[in-house]
């Protein structure tokens, strides 16, 4: 093959100097972070520009939201497991390529809905992007430093949906909606320029084909609950449920993890449901209720950046702070409630890549990304919802209940089943599995591929 199309169509390595550097690990984790950041930045940063689009254009520019949040739910974790087939990081790195030209594309947009068809390309971006995220830390680090890792993963994800009002606002009262979507690119080019250098390529690759009824019947339910959470019929749970169990019985990886789902869902949620509750509850100014939101992503990050592995003491003190939260709102409640989820989300998305084989790494993390992706709609519906019928107090209420249920979610599952003995002599033996023929075969292929 022409070299020139090689760069399009395969892996390319790492410079050797990087790939052989000790910091290299946390080189890729930073490339990823920039990804993160991004694709929660501007699931946030554009609800600010709704009034200016519907001043442009009229109509109802709701849509610009959804549309994004329903193709990102829909596809996270069946582009996961696609891109184990095909390499994770070239899938990564065109998900930057689609997610910049769709971010320029819908600031030169002339009309609503060819901005709204825009958004939809540019969350296929953001989809390639988050689902192969978690899977490239998980390929960068060891197996010890996995929870760390994700840790600074998840905070990043965290402060781009924090920031992203703020910024957003500021943008659209400086120079318009359109640098909602401009602001993008840069962060796009360099993450691209990075993510060539500086990621490793895939080493151990998923088997079997991406199933599409289970793609479908995915989409069905993660399309008809986000409806219904963003006003729509209630009926539309009927098809919500059954497609969501379907999903789950066509999908073996969501059976061996799904009290880590469960865990990942409920914590995102309860995570993400004070981000929408403290500006109803507090009588500060818009910049001072903004810096008191900030106690929350920096909690996190203090936790999530910890070495200390306690996820079920995290449940507990992020229950704990939801209690206090409840009765009154301050920095303290909202630092402590950020410390706990941080000691508990990273270590709960790591037991859960964990639990499944090396080769399923992107199927695996497009499920935590779903995960995050419903517990987040639920974090904006679920506590808006209740406040509306009974109150702040009872709204955070409902977050205490939801942040018990972490305490009791299995952390990991079921661990991944051991390769059948084989032959003696055979890589699959143990003998010789565990054993120096195998490692060299790594070293080499590491040292040779980046």
């Amino acid at each position: 093959m022409n070299r020139s199309l090689h760069w399009f169509v395969a892996e390319s390595p790492r410079p050797r100097r990087v790939a052989t550097w000790g910091g290299a690990p946390w080189l890729a984790v930073a490339t990823v972070c920039l990804g993160a950041f991004l694709g929660q930045f501007d699931a946030s940063v554009v609800t600010l520009a709704l009034p200016a689009l519907r001043d442009d254009f009229g109509g109802s520019p709701e849509w610009v939201s959804l549309a994004y949040l329903l193709t990102l739910a829909a596809f996270v974790a069946p582009i996961g497991k696609w891109s184990d087939r095909r390499g994770r990081k070239l899938v990564y790195l065109y998900g930057f390529v689609v997610f910049t030209g769709a971010s320029v594309a819908c600031a030169l947009a002339p009309s609503l809905d060819v901005l709204i068809a825009f958004r939809v390309v540019q969350a296929l971006g953001a989809a390639m992007l988050q689902a192969n995220s978690v899977a490239l830390v998980v390929a960068a680090v060891p197996r010890e430093r996995m929870r760390r890792a994700l840790g600074v993963q998840a905070t990043a994800q965290a402060l781009g949906l924090a920031l992203g009002p703020t910024v957003g606002g500021l943008l659209v009262e400086a120079f318009g909606w359109q640098w909602v979507f401009l602001v993008n690119a840069p962060v796009g080019v360099l993450a691209l320029v990075a993510g060539h250098f500086l990621l490793p390529r895939t080493r151990e690759r998923g088997a079997g084909p991406v199933d599409g009824l289970a793609v479908v019947l995915l989409a069905t339910a993660t399309t008809a609950l986000l409806l219904v959470l963003s006003g729509a019929s209630p009926w539309l749970l009927l098809l919500a449920l059954p497609a969501g169990a379907g999903y789950a019985w066509r999908e073996p990886l969501v059976r061996r993890v799904k009290g880590g789902l469960l865990g990942a869902t409920c914590g995102y949620l309860v995570l993400f449901g004070p981000l929408v509750l403290v500006p109803f509850t507090s009588d500060r100014g818009p910049l001072a209720t903004g810096l008191l939101l900030t106690a929350l992503p920096a909690g996190f990050a203090l936790g999530a950046a910890s070495p200390w592995k306690a996820p079920r003491t995290g449940a507990a003190l992020s229950t704990v702070a939801c209690a206090v939260l409840a009765w009154q709102v301050g920095p303290v409640a909202l630092v402590a409630l950020g410390i706990g989820l941080g000691l508990f989300i990273p270590a709960n998305n790591a037991a859960v890549l964990g639990a499944l084989p090396r080769g399923d790494a992107g199927s695996g993390g497009g499920l935590v990304n779903l995960a995050r992706a419903i517990g987040t709609a639920f974090g904006v519906a679920v506590p808006l919802f209740v406040h509306a019928h009974w109150g702040p107090s009872v709204a955070f209420g409902a977050l205490t209940v939801i942040a018990l249920l972490t305490v009791c979610t299995p952390i990991g599952d079921k661990r991944p089943r051991p390769l059948p003995p084989g032959p003696a002599g055979s890589v699959t033996s143990p003998r010789w599995g565990e054993g120096l023929g195998l490692a060299h075969t790594r070293v080499r292929k590491r040292w040779r591929n980046g």
